[in-house]
């Protein structure tokens, strides 16, 4: 085909030309019958539309429906004025929008935030049976089949953000998502959650990390959790600089993701944790820091700075797919304890709620829990122990 001809097909049956193309963000290829048979004339008028359609879509307003750009043969007049009757208010759809509004957000947002949030739903479109913002209705009913309730109200919140942003930003005139929005399905919450691991348990599950065969290598993270109530984002992006000389002091002032990206800890606050003298923290520190490896303080087995999706295998364990289908579930440490009912599942965040839950227990004030473990006060009182507890050092428990 002559390059000048792109897109122009000829249907070999009725001889009349036609526009084929395919647009990179769209799954579909998109299809438009001219009506003209294959003359020179012609050729000219088809090669204006579709040199139109090239322009709108370097300019980000091609409109995937294909209204816009439909052929009016002489002598349909009735026909044209049809179709700018039905031709859609909106300038762009969904998709196009929510590009726009994600560009708009990287300037107000962590990193985090847009690679995990925004690029999900991001591909959350290419699944919906229709972008065309007239169709707001279609796409929130498709969500409320194919998705939970949770997925279905949060994305429809965030397509209503987004229109909502675009009519202040003058790219279409209201939001059709406006008055889409689900109501919050009242869920009982898993009391799971907020659960500790005795101290029997805690120790056993540090005890099994030491003496296994594959994941022995995660028993100091493991301690340090359990005996700091640190979130694991936040060891994970622990480094020696942060901690003091003779280990008696640990700052934490970040945090990292599954995505390897440092970003401020879960409420930007940022805080001492003390070691007692003598303790089995600050002995657990002072023997990493001989066999420095790197800037780091946790490394991978590998080598590789430690996330949650490389934590996950050991504590929880992972599935694998053969070639012929079938699967194989391998445990990580405490997911086998707890099958074997030494100890309850919980997950690795656990081990916050575990320290700070003894730490109240043994008599520690939950104001000091609260700065420890960088909190407030009113959240350690409301999922923590609440004992009559007096003023107390860190303890080494």
């Amino acid at each position: 085909m002559d390059t000048e001809d792109r897109w122009i097909n000829v249907d070999p049956r009725t001889k009349k030309l036609s526009l084929r193309f395919r647009i990179s963000g769209f799954s579909r290829q998109f299809y438009l019958s001219t009506g003209l048979k294959d003359t020179k004339r012609n050729r000219e008028i088809v090669r204006s539309k579709r040199d139109a359609i090239a322009n709108d879509i370097a300019l980000e307003r091609f409109d995937p429906t294909l209204v816009s750009y439909e052929f009016s043969p002489a002598g349909k007049d009735s026909k044209f004025k049809a179709v700018s009757e039905n031709k859609p208010q909106y300038q762009y759809n969904i998709l196009e929008l929510w590009h726009r509004f994600t560009d708009f957000q990287e300037t107000q947002l962590e990193q985090t935030t847009i690679l995990g949030r925004y690029v999900y739903i991001k591909n959350y479109c290419d699944r919906l049976p229709t972008l065309v913002l007239d169709e707001a209705a279609t796409i929130r009913d498709w969500l409320v089949k194919n998705t939970g309730n949770f997925t279905a109200r949060l994305i429809l919140n965030y397509f209503s953000n987004c229109c909502t942003w675009a009519v202040d930003s003058r790219l279409i005139p209201d939001n059709p998502f406006k008055k889409l929005i689900l109501n919050k399905r009242r869920i009982k919450v898993d009391e799971s959650d907020y659960r500790a691991f005795t101290l029997e348990q805690r120790d056993t599950i540090i005890n099994t990390f030491e003496s296994h065969s594959l994941y022995s290598h995660y028993t100091a993270i493991v301690k340090f959790l359990f005996w700091t109530g640190c979130r694991p984002g936040e060891a994970f992006a622990l480094c020696w600089d942060d901690v003091s000389k003779d280990c008696s002091k640990i700052s934490i002032t970040k945090s990292c993701n599954k995505y390897k990206i440092l970003k401020t800890t879960k409420n930007n606050r940022k805080r001492i944790f003390p070691t007692a003298e003598g303790s089995k923290l600050q002995q657990l520190l002072l023997s990493l820091r001989a066999e420095k490896r790197s800037s780091l303080i946790f490394l991978s087995k590998s080598g590789l700075p430690i996330t949650s999706d490389l934590f996950k295998p050991a504590w929880t364990g992972y599935t694998t797919k053969q070639k012929s289908g079938k699967s194989y579930r391998y445990m990580g440490v405490v997911q086998e304890l707890a099958a074997q009912g030494l100890v309850p599942y919980l997950k690795p965040y656990a081990t916050r709620h575990t320290f700070a839950t003894w730490a109240i227990s043994t008599g520690i004030s939950p104001d000091k829990v609260a700065l420890w473990i960088g909190d407030t006060v009113e959240t350690v009182l409301r999922f923590y122990c609440h004992p009559n507890v007096v003023e107390a050092e860190c303890p080494d428990f």
